[in-house]
């Protein structure tokens, strides 16, 4: 018999997604996939695949166990414009799920994802920030939170949406987790676990097939810790990272803040707050956090 999901973890990109998934793994009665990200929904190359094999994903070994996997790309309109559809389409009892909704102050989720992309060579070496915002509109996309939650709201509604921000996992994390946990009706007390920090941003390097034989490769790591001094080693290094965190200038600050605001006036009903801007947003969301599902 098929199994699939009683919740999806949806986004946002760059939101420590990751680290969520990786805690209510460790939590006895839920079981998360072993492959992070399965964007079956909204792949093509992976929807191709099938609901069989979707479904091999989820192997519990208890039967009341609940079953959750994450995929930011659920969230990244209009990218992948077909995923609500497929989810509604191909899991039984698709409008009983539910949804985590990961978010971070929008600016700093946009810059992170700069770093990343151009960690994987989607966008240029050479292209900075405030260039690439204007010719990679995915960039603000994926941070306008309404715009990506709103499908979901038409097709679920907003009861089966729990907003969660990336600024109260890292200052409250074991309440967040809870509060997570009790939206899943998880019936254990979940307890949240020191983990080594997922995909920092901050440490990302250039991808580079033959860099990373020579640096994996046993043989040739030795030899090379041997041969090369580490100073050498540590420049070479630095020619592969980021130096500094990109910067943008003050215009296009006031740009995207212009851009955010708009969309973040759109949540604040259904967050709970009397207004939420870029400008109060990682002093709001230290306040407590109720959503206003009935908006």
């Amino acid at each position: 018999m098929r199994k699939y999901p009683n919740f999806l973890v949806i986004g946002a990109m760059k939101c420590a997604t990751s680290s969520l998934h990786e805690q209510l793994a460790l939590q006895p009665g839920i079981f998360m996939t072993d492959l992070k990200e399965p964007n079956f929904f909204s792949n093509d190359e992976e929807y191709e695949k099938g609901a069989e094999w979707y479904a091999s994903l989820f192997t519990p070994e208890a039967i009341d166990t609940l079953l959750g996997e994450s995929s930011t790309h659920y969230t990244k309109l209009p990218t992948y414009p077909e995923t609500i559809a497929r989810i509604k389409q191909d899991i039984p009892n698709a409008l009983s799920l539910k949804f985590i909704y990961v978010m971070r102050h929008p600016i700093d989720r946009l810059v992170s994802q700069y770093i990343h992309e151009w960690s994987q060579r989607i966008i240029p070496k050479g292209k900075d920030i405030n260039v690439a915002i204007h010719e990679y509109p995915e960039l603000i996309a994926y941070s306008k939170y309404s715009m990506q939650l709103q499908p979901y709201f038409d097709n679920f509604g907003k009861d089966k949406v729990l907003p969660v921000f990336f600024e109260r996992m890292i200052s409250e994390p074991q309440s967040e987790l809870e509060r997570i946990c009790k939206f899943l009706d998880y019936s254990h007390k979940p307890v949240w676990q020191d983990l080594e920090a997922q995909n920092v941003s901050s440490e990302r390097m250039l991808t580079s097939e033959w860099r990373d034989f020579l640096v994996e490769t046993p043989i040739l790591s030795t030899l090379r810790k041997v041969l090369v001094p580490k100073s050498v080693r540590t420049r070479i290094r630095k020619m592969w990272t980021l130096s500094e965190r990109p910067q943008l200038s003050t215009k296009n600050l006031e740009y995207l803040e212009e851009i955010f605001n708009q969309d973040l006036e759109l949540l604040t009903p259904w967050l709970g707050y009397e207004s939420l801007t870029c400008k109060n947003f990682k002093k709001t969301i230290k306040t407590e956090l109720v959503q206003a599902t009935s908006a």
